[in-house]
């Protein structure tokens, strides 16, 4: 066995000794992109069976900059200490280039929105991520229907 390879526990990939907190904003919204992406995916077929062309034209309408940081101000209310401080971390990091398409500050609040996906689902909070999309769900809706 390759003594490089970490030991990984039953119900994650990662090792336990990792500290969460200690994973730069950016990893954070790496992996939280990937979350976001597949909660909004498993709503939109929840909504109607449809060829995989339509449903990925009405993902692509909220999983994007703009959207995602419209979702700051629905979630900023219900969003603990611990919470609005990673997403402030994903929004404040130094990102080296942004998307042609995008705004810069809207990329930014995108960031946070991502890292704070990321962070609840690397803490196996599924509960708590679950609750945030609801917040999220009606705004969702709108523009996937």
């Amino acid at each position: 066995m390759n003594s490089n390879l970490i030991l990984l526990n039953d119900d994650t990939l990662l090792s336990d000794s990792i500290d969460l907190r200690q994973l730069s904003p950016l990893t954070l919204s790496f992996i939280g992109d990937s979350v976001y992406d597949l909660m909004v995916r498993e709503y939109i077929i929840s909504l109607a069976n449809r060829p995989v062309g339509q449903l990925n034209s009405r993902k692509v309408r909220v999983v994007n900059c703009r959207f995602q940081a419209e979702c700051f101000s629905l979630l900023q209310p219900y969003l603990t200490e611990e919470e609005l401080t990673i997403y402030k971390r994903g929004r404040n990091a130094q990102v080296h280039s942004t998307p042609k398409h995008a705004d810069r500050n809207d990329y930014h609040m995108a960031t946070g929105i991502e890292a704070l996906f990321g962070y609840l689902y690397l803490k196996k909070d599924v509960v708590r991520l679950r609750e945030l999309f609801r917040i999220l769900q009606d705004a969702i809706h709108e523009k996937v229907q």
